[in-house]
This record gives C-alpha cells, sequence and structure tokens, in this order.
C-alpha cells in the first residue's frame, strides 16, 4: 500500500509539474504574462546570457537621459572603441555623427553594437560608468537576478539576467513611447548628419510584420545565450509579453505561445 501511495504522489507531482509548464521544450527559462498579470513560467529567476535582451536598458538609460525634441537630436560623435565594436554593428567609423534618434533606432531595430556602445558613451563618457548606471537602475527598478557587465549584451562572467527580470524591464522600456516606435518598424533608413552614408536598418525580429499585432520589442543571440527573445503583442486591447531565453526555434515557439495566450485572454476576459 504504501508503494502504491507514494507511486500516486508522483503522478500528482508530474501533473502539476506539467500544468505549471506547459512550454518544457521551447527554452531554458520563458515568462508569460497577460496584461501584465503572469500566466505561466520555467525557472524564471534562472541567471542566464541575456545577449542582445541587454540593450533594452542601453536604450532605456538613453531615453531617460533625454527623450524631449531637442535631446533626440543631438548630435553624438563615434568614439574608437564605438567603432571597434564587435558582433552585429552596421558599420560606424570613427568621428562620423549621428542623432540620438538615430542610434537609437539602429540599437532597437538592427540591434547594431557600434550604436548601443556609441549611446553608452554619449550617456555616461565611457562604457565602464554606463555600466555603472545599469546596475543601479537594475536594482532601482528591483531586477534581483541580474548584473551588467556591458552595454550590448557581451557573453560574460558577469553579465546575466533572468526572465522575470527582463520583464520588468521590458515594462520600463516601454513606458517611453519612442522605444516601442522603433521595435515596431521592420526596416528604417537613417544617415550621418552631414548624410555622406546612409545605412538601412532591418529589424532583428522575425514576428514583426508577419505576426498580427507584434510590437516588438527585442531579439538577442549570442553562443551562450542562445536564441532570446522579448516578444511584445496587442490585439483588441489585450497585450501579452512573452521573454524567451536560450529558445529553441524561437520564431515559431514564440507565435504559437502568444496564440494560446491570446485564446486564453478571450476565454477568461
Amino acid at each position: 500500500m504504501r508503494w502504491l501511495m507514494g507511486w500516486w504522489l508522483l503522478c500528482l507531482a508530474v501533473l502539476a509539474q506539467a500544468q505549471s509548464d506547459p512550454f518544457p521544450k521551447i527554452g531554458a527559462a520563458y515568462w508569460l504574462e497577460i496584461d501584465g498579470a503572469p500566466v505561466w513560467r520555467r525557472q524564471a529567476d534562472h541567471h542566464l546570457a541575456p545577449a542582445s535582451l541587454t540593450k533594452m536598458m542601453t536604450a532605456m538609460l538613453a531615453l531617460e537621459h533625454g527623450s524631449t525634441p531637442s535631446a533626440l537630436q543631438t548630435l553624438v560623435r563615434i568614439s574608437a572603441s564605438a567603432a571597434r565594436e564587435t558582433g552585429t554593428r552596421i558599420g560606424l567609423q570613427k568621428d562620423e555623427q549621428l542623432t540620438v534618434t538615430d542610434l537609437l533606432a539602429a540599437t532597437m531595430i538592427a540591434s547594431a553594437n557600434d550604436a548601443c556602445h556609441a549611446l553608452a558613451d554619449h550617456v555616461a563618457g565611457d562604457q565602464t560608468r554606463f555600466v555603472q548606471r545599469m546596475n543601479q537602475r537594475a536594482v532601482q527598478l528591483g531586477m534581483l537576478h541580474t548584473r551588467f557587465a556591458n552595454a550590448c549584451g557581451h557573453d560574460a562572467p558577469q553579465h546575466y539576467s533572468s526572465a522575470r527580470d527582463l520583464a520588468t524591464l521590458a515594462h520600463a522600456l516601454m513606458q517611453h513611447p519612442k522605444a516601442l516606435e522603433f521595435a515596431g518598424q521592420s526596416e528604417l533608413r537613417i544617415g550621418t548628419t552631414n548624410l555622406s552614408r546612409s545605412f538601412l536598418l532591418k529589424s532583428t525580429n522575425a514576428l514583426i510584420g508577419r505576426y498580427p499585432g507584434a510590437r516588438g520589442l527585442k531579439t538577442g543571440r549570442t553562443p551562450l545565450a542562445g536564441n532570446c527573445l522579448v516578444a511584445v503583442a496587442q490585439r483588441g486591447g489585450i497585450q501579452v509579453l512573452l521573454v524567451l531565453l536560450k529558445g529553441h526555434d524561437r520564431w515559431w515557439d514564440a507565435a504559437d505561445v502568444l496564440d494560446l495566450a491570446f485564446q486564453r485572454a478571450s476565454l477568461h476576459p
């Protein structure tokens, strides 16, 4: 009889896990919410590499530094260190000048590391001081499972976040309409201030323009982080937010999860 009771308890535990984690194969961790209320999550506080989801903090700090029309038109001179950035970039050159608006667009749409680095220089003078601000802001937001080591999301031993924390950051960033404006664009052309060079930015988010209601928000990918995504979609006044870390087939998985969330919202208004 004792073994039968143990078997029954094990079955209940497996069933409870399946109910609380309905998408076990989509990634290492995820966080899903409908209209700000969490509905499903998996390993939401695990420390994982966030890749370019990091840029949400960089963009937010740049907007908090100045989001008035005049501040957004401030010219930023590209430093040598920004021009040397590795990974995804648009090919900015030392001493070129772009507006804060255009650098934000390159950061949010094309996930350009050189533009992201230039924003960090603009806000704090250099990346070291900017990273200090990133971590201070993370503490203020209550991001207890996050530590930043760089502005752009390069893999580093002390650079990590969690699905729950990145959802918190996404909400803070979405308070800035300019961020959502850029995140929802599939492409945009920007240029240096003397128009000697222009750049066509193409969104790294495959949901934009393809998934009904997709509004953004940020993608990321590095060898350590794998495929990462913060997806925001809105239909009929219902907003769904998905944070996916170390995902597998992130675009199809995200579309399936978002569909299920909207179906749930329609059944439980």
